[in-house]
């Protein structure tokens, strides 16, 4: 995956600090990580520690591509202020916007996103998307906000969202990878017939 050229643009969102999530969670996390780069996916991350970095961690050890999205205005503030890590990205933009607004660059900049064991932060990013009518995947099981989300989708009386919940890294990064390919061949679809009408002669 060296020419740059994704299939799929897909991001992981998770808590920082880990220890409330279930056991297994982070070998979860690293096994989301590699199912994104065997799916010639670019992964997204907030490019900070914890479950994220998990995934990160996991994309690397597949030969991935891996992209961060800082809350920092520089490499500097990144390291120094943010304490979050530099290594293992491929690329990271510097947003300088803290943390809620870095949240929406983030999660506007992929085709899906995953949400594994959260905290409040986790559940802000899952609101985004939700309110986007954006791809969404919960690895469920794995403990914190998470584990809530179904609920929360059903008490909050909006409809459920393009949500897909699975309990196992392989099958739920194959599910959405699915979603989005048959989200792009409705939206070509879609280009060609607007294509076709406007070269039609009235």
């Amino acid at each position: 995956m060296n020419d740059l050229k994704f299939k799929y643009k897909i991001g992981v969102s998770g808590a920082e600090q880990i220890d409330h999530c279930s056991e297994g969670a982070a070998e979860k996390a690293r096994e989301v990580g590699r199912q994104i780069a065997k799916h010639d996916a670019a992964l997204f991350t907030g490019a900070c520690w914890g479950m994220p970095y998990e995934a990160v961690l996991g994309t690397k050890e597949a030969e991935g591509f891996s992209v961060g999205v800082s809350p920092a205005m520089s490499e500097k503030d990144h390291y120094e202020q943010f304490k979050m890590p530099k290594d293992n990205f491929d690329l990271i933009f510097y947003t300088g916007y803290g943390f809620s607004a870095r949240n929406v660059w983030l999660m506007r900049m992929t085709d899906a996103v995953i949400f594994i064991c959260g905290r409040m932060g986790t559940l802000n990013e899952f609101t985004i998307c939700f309110e986007d009518d954006r791809l969404i995947g919960v690895l469920e099981g794995t403990g914190g906000s998470t584990d809530m989300i179904r609920e929360i989708v059903q008490r909050v009386n909006k409809g459920p969202g393009r949500i897909v919940y699975e309990s196992d890294p392989e099958k739920l990064v194959k599910k959405l990878c699915l979603e989005i390919d048959k989200e792009k061949k409705e939206m070509k679809t879609y280009f060609e017939v607007q294509k076709h009408l406007k070269g039609r002669k009235l």
